[in-house]
């Protein structure tokens, strides 16, 4: 009889120990990510970190904590696949070289740091992180801080230095002093050898993706198309395709025209960063080959006319195209990746505005919610476990007071975090 007490008691405390690691979210309407219908009045059952249970009608657990957004329009975490936290905005070559010549990379990482908290509290709960800029590893460290709960930010998926080849990325010596040495934003190769070393060399160091720069110096031809000239010879840009992935990881490639776009393809990459001016035969090989683009819109809109007016056009010449580009790339089936490029622009500017953007040239606001949670998850290969409401995944719930279906601009404006199943805002 001792024994059957003991048991009885050791299940009550068992079910009490569950109950308090419970959270029930009630749920005016859910955006889970996934599919395009929202479900009204839903509740959400986390435990710990992991969502158990979703769906209307379900059973609270008896001691649940109960979190009452049946105001709210409930979605996943926001996912930005183009993001730079160790910059703070920059126009000009000017506006850059301040950040790498009079920040030390340790200054850097503190303002990165406050970066990440701006991100999560504008509802990001994960990012892509494509390049440091001069900050060597500085990425990696910021996600290893964030994991151990050092410091409050996103989930991070990080490239370190992104690779270019000798010569062809600021801080240029055109600009200073030939006999300076100035320090570079990426790691520069020459030849295939060093190119295999610099892939192998970032995965050491903890990297997710490999970054490369595809091309330089766009101009445009009188026919109103745009060309630019590759940064790699085939077989460098082979040998860090090739490295990447037998290495098991993937390739982010900044390319603006089909001239990088075309050749990044060729080499294996998994995405490409830009693409302001692909063509419709970028198009159709990244559908064939099912490539994610991001357009990073907001980016091109803040910098064009400040560097017009430092006598570079060609940002102000892509804004004219890139609403015909975006919506030709969405309706021939490109998988589109929300992706701002903040840091080109400041941390103080909220990255949701691109959403707007892509709303206006094309997408239904369900589209680009889905482009910043389950398309973006697919991209990082976390399908299931970020950027849905779906038992198995990961508790990373955001909540805004408004419909974004009806005025996608609302996402600018974040009422509630949680990541990871801890809540930040409330």
């Amino acid at each position: 009889m001792r024994s059957f007490f003991m048991l009885i008691l050791t299940l009550l405390a068992v079910d009490t120990l569950s109950s308090q690691n419970t959270t029930a979210i009630k749920c005016g309407r859910l955006i889970d990510g996934k599919k395009d219908q929202v479900t009204e009045n839903a509740v959400i059952i986390v435990e710990e970190n992991i969502i158990k249970q979703v769906g209307q009608n379900l059973s609270i657990p008896k001691g649940a904590k109960i979190i009452d957004l049946s105001g709210y329009t409930v979605l996943p975490g926001l996912i930005d696949g183009h993001t730079h936290v160790l910059l703070q905005g920059d126009i000009t070559e000017e506006d850059y070289a301040e950040q790498i010549l009079k920040e030390s990379i340790p200054y850097r990482t503190l303002r990165a740091s406050l970066a990440c908290k701006i991100a999560l509290m504008n509802g990001f709960t994960t990012l892509r992180d494509v390049e440091t800029e001069g900050a060597m590893y500085a990425d990696v460290d910021l996600k290893k801080a964030i994991n151990n709960g050092v410091i409050d930010g996103p989930r991070m998926y990080v490239s370190g230095r992104a690779i270019n080849t000798t010569g062809h990325y600021i801080l240029s010596n055109k600009t200073y002093a030939w006999e300076l040495h100035m320090p570079k934003g990426v790691q520069e190769i020459t030849g295939a050898d060093e190119a295999r070393k610099a892939v192998r060399e970032q995965i050491s160091y903890g990297i997710d993706w490999i970054k490369i720069y595809a091309d330089r110096g766009y101009y445009r031809l009188p026919d109103g198309s745009f060309r630019s000239i590759p940064n790699f010879t085939n077989e460098e840009i082979t040998a860090i395709g090739d490295e990447t992935k037998i290495s098991r990881k993937k390739l982010a490639a900044h390319a603006v025209t089909r001239d990088g776009i075309i050749y990044a393809i060729n080499a294996g990459a998994n995405s490409i960063e830009h693409g302001f001016a692909m063509d419709d035969e970028c198009m159709r090989r990244m559908v064939e080959k099912n490539i994610y683009w991001c357009p990073t819109i907001y980016v091109n809109v803040w910098v064009a006319e400040g560097r017009a007016a430092a006598g570079s056009p060609i940002n102000k010449q892509f804004n004219e195209i890139l609403p015909t580009v975006f919506n030709k790339a969405l309706k021939s089936g490109v998988k589109i990746v929300f992706g701002t490029d903040v840091g080109g622009f400041p941390w103080t500017e909220n990255q949701a505005k691109e959403f707007s953007y892509m709303v206006k040239w094309g997408m239904s606001p369900m589209q680009a919610i889905k482009s910043a949670t389950s398309m973006a998850a697919e991209m990082l290969d976390a399908g299931g476990k970020i950027g849905e409401i779906s038992p198995g995944a990961f508790a990373d719930i955001i909540a805004v007071k408004e419909d974004p279906l009806k005025n996608i601009s609302v996402l600018e404006n974040i009422s509630f975090v949680m990541k990871d199943g801890k809540i930040y805002k409330q």
